[in-house]
C-alpha cells in the first residue's frame, strides 16, 4: 500500500476515536446533559472545557476523516466512479463535521444547516459505497455497509416521525457511532492488507 493510503487508513482509524474521547470526555465534566432533553450540540457552548473538548473533538476528527475519504477511501476506488462518487460524499459528510465544530450553536442558522448536512451526507455517502462494493464483489462488505447506512439513517426518520425523544442527542449518537464502526473496520481492513 502507498504511503499516502496508508496515512488516510490510519487517520480513519484515529478519527473516531479522537470524536467519542472528546465526545464523552465533554460529557463528563457537564453534570446537567441529559441525553434525553440536550443535543450534541448543547455541549459545544458550554463553557471551560466542555465547550473546548467537545469543538476541538469534531475538528480534529473531521480533519482526520477527511483524510481517510481523500487519501484512503478515494484511492481505494481509484478505478470505479461509483466508489469516487461515495467516497466524496464521504468526504463533503467530513466537512460538514468540521463547520459543526467551528459553527457551534451560536452561529444559526448555520450551525443546524451543517449539523444536518452531516447526518444526511454520511447515510447517502454509505448507501452510494454499498453499490460499489456489491459492483467490485466485495459481498460481506456491501452488506456490513447497507446496514450501517440503514442504522444511520433510521434513528433520524424515527425521530422526524415519531418525536421518540424530546431532543436529538440519542439519535445523533446512534448514528455517528455506527458510521464510527464502519470508519474503523474499512481503515483497519485497509491497514490489515498493507
Amino acid at each position: 500500500m502507498f504511503l499516502p493510503k496508508k496515512i488516510g487508513a490510519a487517520a480513519g482509524v484515529a478519527a473516531p476515536i479522537i470524536a467519542f474521547t472528546c465526545i464523552f470526555s465533554s460529557i463528563a465534566t457537564y453534570p446537567a446533559f441529559s441525553w434525553t432533553n440536550n443535543a450534541l450540540s448543547d455541549l459545544g457552548v458550554v463553557s471551560g472545557i466542555t465547550g473546548s473538548l467537545f469543538n476541538f473533538g469534531l475538528c480534529a476528527a473531521g480533519i482526520l476523516g477527511f483524510a481517510f475519504a481523500v487519501l484512503g477511501l478515494y484511492a481505494y476506488f481509484k478505478n470505479d466512479w461509483v466508489g469516487k462518487l461515495g467516497s466524496a460524499f464521504f468526504a463533503a459528510a467530513t466537512i460538514a463535521l468540521i463547520l459543526i465544530g467551528i459553527f457551534n450553536e451560536h452561529f444559526s442558522p448555520t450551525h443546524y444547516i451543517v449539523s444536518v448536512g452531516f447526518f444526511s451526507l454520511a447515510p447517502i455517502a454509505l448507501f452510494i459505497l454499498t453499490f460499489a462494493f456489491w459492483l467490485n464483489h466485495h459481498r460481506g462488505m456491501s452488506a456490513f455497509t447497507i446496514a450501517v447506512g440503514l442504522v444511520a439513517a433510521i434513528p433520524w426518520i424515527l425521530q422526524l416521525t415519531i418525536n421518540y425523544v424530546p431532543r436529538v442527542a440519542i439519535p445523533e449518537a446512534i448514528s455517528a457511532l455506527v458510521v464510527a464502526v464502519w470508519v474503523i473496520v474499512f481503515a483497519a481492513k485497509m491497514l490489515k492488507h498493507s
